[in-house]
């Protein structure tokens, strides 16, 4: 009496092996050479080493010439400053002549003069902002950037009042110049540059 196989995965036994059988599992494979890649072309890279606009290496001509209308403003700062200084002289040398009225035109004449000062202070730090700003171009970062964009705002709003009289004109279309020029993308590519 036979009985059946009793490993089943296997041939009987005692009977001459046949062919090879065919393993459970995966089967063995070779292991995969590594193909070498080539390394990507490199392409134009943008401030901080992202792709995109290339860093330049010299200033751009809008950014210089944002730099050339800083030292206007400044300029124009200054002779603010010179002209209410000759104003106040004037008002200075009447009010000696009007001395003796006392009461409201004394007092006017005074309230005069410290405007006239108060706005000289103005007129020095507008001027100190726009030479420190101009002076920081060439090395100066994205704060510099943002510093002149503020700066042309408030120009800009300091300039309305003096446009209407023709004399602001001017300072108003330098004002908006700068904040164009320092907003453009060229302007971002230059104070965003890497230094080394």
């Amino acid at each position: 009496m036979s009985y059946p196989n009793q490993n089943p995965y296997g041939p009987p036994q005692g009977q001459p092996q046949g062919p090879p059988q065919p393993q459970y599992g995966y089967p063995q494979q070779q292991p995969m050479q590594q193909q070498p890649y080539a390394p990507f072309p490199a392409g134009p890279v943008g401030p901080g080493g992202m792709p995109g606009i290339p860093a330049p290496n010299q200033m751009p001509g809008s950014i210089k010439a944002a730099r050339v209308m800083l030292y206007v403003l400044a300029v124009t700062g200054v002779i603010g400053i010179i002209m209410m200084t000759v104003g106040l002289n004037k008002l200075s040398s009447t009010s000696s002549q009007y001395s003796g009225l006392g009461g409201d035109t004394e007092g006017l004449l005074n309230a005069g003069k410290g405007m006239m000062v108060f706005c000289m202070i103005l007129m020095a730090a507008y001027a100190a902002v726009a030479l420190v700003l101009a002076l920081q171009y060439s090395k100066g970062a994205n704060g510099i950037r943002i510093g002149t964009i503020i700066f042309g705002a408030v120009s800009i709003l300091c300039s309305i009042p003096f446009a209407i009289a023709i004399y602001g004109i001017p300072n108003f279309v330098m004002s908006i110049l700068i904040i164009v020029f320092a907003a453009k993308q060229d302007g971002q590519a230059w104070f965003t540059r890497p230094r080394y």
